[in-house]
């Protein structure tokens, strides 16, 4: 007979792992079985119901609880992508396929017990509130669970499914509120965080929320929100925030008024039995078909009992620490100049159509001496009115409010150009593209990746998940990340070789708040996500 510490070493790692920790965890609702990573350090845990199905009667409902169900239920796979049009190449899904019965979250963690109490990590996806999931490749949560954090992600309702709004809808709740319903659904996935994630190691008492794009439009609304109050202890925002004209909110009157006309319009009636009796395939074809109509968050009274950024400007937030920032291309000079060719002439007439008055200011701001200087300026203005001054405004109102340590970042990293790219095509960080470097899923896309690509991956896993752990970005080795605003407005350059300097572009978006107030004039031709 084998010497048991002989047998120990004939049994593989994953073996002994599942040993010591139970794959199936035994929740309210009912048991759940998941699976192990294929390194044993992780267990996952997919596709897991946090409400009920919101079809028939509860399509453009607030999220009811789970009906619970017996034996193991099985927690292997993504549950179903919510309904959406197909608008965004970046967006795989790796589930099923899409259903209105789509209120599932995953859970990957590296706790080996329940009394771990690991930081947790919820991570809301964009796509402008029309469009993803939480089962694409490049925003899997292993990797960063691998830092000693539980990563928790969500699907919400979209498009109209998620954000139409009707006065009958208000009249259904004690709230007289409508259109939040995606809103809705992320906050009841964070309830559920907070009720069941010491199951699985994790800590209640330290949860981030982080997101990207209409993720992090997400992220600062969930901060303003009475509905997550207390349910949230730190926060990321990627690429976002209700602090600018993209993807502005509007009152519960006006989106009633323009989603029931569309209503009419498109399907045929504003009943709102006959709209709940049609199929999700006809409403939303009549979504594509019919006017330009964008489903999106509003002023509810309830989720949103005032705009955000009146929220956070009496101080109403969550005071949480921050850690915010963008892109360095968040669009490029097509946001301004559209099809016409990038000139001096051009770039100028454009600026005096927008900004009216004001385009000598903006011209000194954004100049562009040479074609080289004018490509980036006309850049930087684009992607300015897009997101990143909304971003920038969303970090200097907590800043003042929040009475929490803020960080800001700007993403540096120039994606690798592909095989098959165009002659003239320019090397840049877009909008979006940090997301597969937070959760070192470089391989979810086909790109020719270098030894840097991975240096700057691994670096950002370990700066938001230090956030996670510590409220503050630093440790490990990692070069110093100072406090926003510090010395001279420290922000963090996020690239092969980082490095923190006072913000150069003060001035810029000082300007831009001074013209915004005045005028407000920022807006965007482009709201994708």
């Amino acid at each position: 007979m084998l010497h048991p510490r002989v047998l120990a070493l004939l049994i593989p790692a994953a073996a002994l792992f599942a040993q010591n920790r139970t794959l199936e965890v035994r929740t309210p609702a009912g048991v759940l079985r998941g699976a192990l990573s294929d390194d044993g350090k992780l267990r996952a845990f997919k596709g897991i119901p946090f409400a009920a199905p919101p079809v028939g009667p509860l399509r453009w409902q607030r999220p009811q609880p789970v009906t619970p169900w017996t034996g193991a239920r099985d927690a292997t796979a993504f549950g179903a992508h919510c309904v959406q049009a197909r608008i965004f190449d970046d967006i795989v899904f790796r589930d099923s396929g899409a259903s209105e019965d789509c209120l599932y979250l995953n859970v990957w963690t590296p706790a080996e017990s329940a009394s771990a109490r690991l930081p947790v990590m919820v991570w809301i996806y964009g796509g402008g509130f029309a469009a993803g999931a939480a089962s694409e490749a490049r925003q899997d949560g292993a990797n960063l669970a691998h830092h000693g954090v539980v990563v928790v992600s969500m699907n919400y309702r979209l498009g109209i499914f998620g954000f139409f709004s009707h006065a009958g809808l208000a009249g259904e709740n004690h709230q007289h509120a409508s259109g939040n319903y995606g809103l809705m659904d992320q906050a009841a996935a964070i309830r559920w965080v907070h009720d069941n994630i010491a199951l699985f190691g994790g800590d209640p008492g330290n949860v981030t929320i982080f997101g990207e794009s209409a993720g992090s439009f997400s992220v600062s609304a969930l901060m303003a929100s009475p509905l997550s109050k207390g349910l949230i202890h730190r926060a990321i925002g990627e690429s976002g925030g209700y602090f600018g004209e993209t993807l502005a909110l509007h009152t519960l009157a006006e989106t009633e008024k323009d989603d029931m006309e569309f209503a009419r319009k498109s399907l045929g009636t504003d009943s709102l039995e006959a709209l709940r009796a049609k199929s999700a395939d006809e409403i939303l074809k009549a979504v594509s078909q019919g006017p330009p109509v964008r489903f999106v968050p509003n002023i509810d009274g309830y989720v949103l009992p005032e705009s955000v950024e009146a929220i956070f400007a009496a101080g109403q937030q969550a005071h949480v620490p921050l850690l915010a920032g963008w892109n360095a291309d968040e669009q490029d000079y097509r946001g301004i100049l559209g099809r016409d060719p990038l000139t001096p002439e051009n770039f100028a007439s454009h600026v005096r159509t927008l900004y009216g008055a004001h385009a000598d200011e903006i011209l000194k701001l954004y100049a562009g001496p040479d074609a080289v200087a004018l490509r980036r300026a006309a850049g930087d203005l684009a992607s300015d009115r897009f997101i990143a001054f909304g971003t920038w405004n969303w970090i200097e109102n907590h800043l003042q409010t929040g009475r929490s340590p803020v960080y800001r970042y700007h993403f540096e990293q120039n994606l690798p150009l592909a095989a098959n790219a165009p002659a003239d095509a320019h090397p840049a960080a877009p909008h979006a593209s940090e997301i597969e470097f937070v959760f070192q899923m470089l391989s979810a896309r086909n790109l020719p990746w270098r030894p840097e690509d991975q240096k700057v991956s691994d670096m950002m896993a370990a700066y938001w998940s230090n956030f996670a752990k510590n409220s503050d970005p630093n440790g490990g080795g990692l070069t110093k990340w100072p406090a926003y605003p510090g010395n001279e407005y420290q922000v963090m350059h996020i690239a092969a070789d980082p490095h923190a300097a006072p913000d150069a572009q003060r001035a810029r978006y000082l300007a831009l708040k001074g013209i915004r107030a005045d005028t407000s004039p920022l807006m965007n031709a482009d709201k994708r996500r």
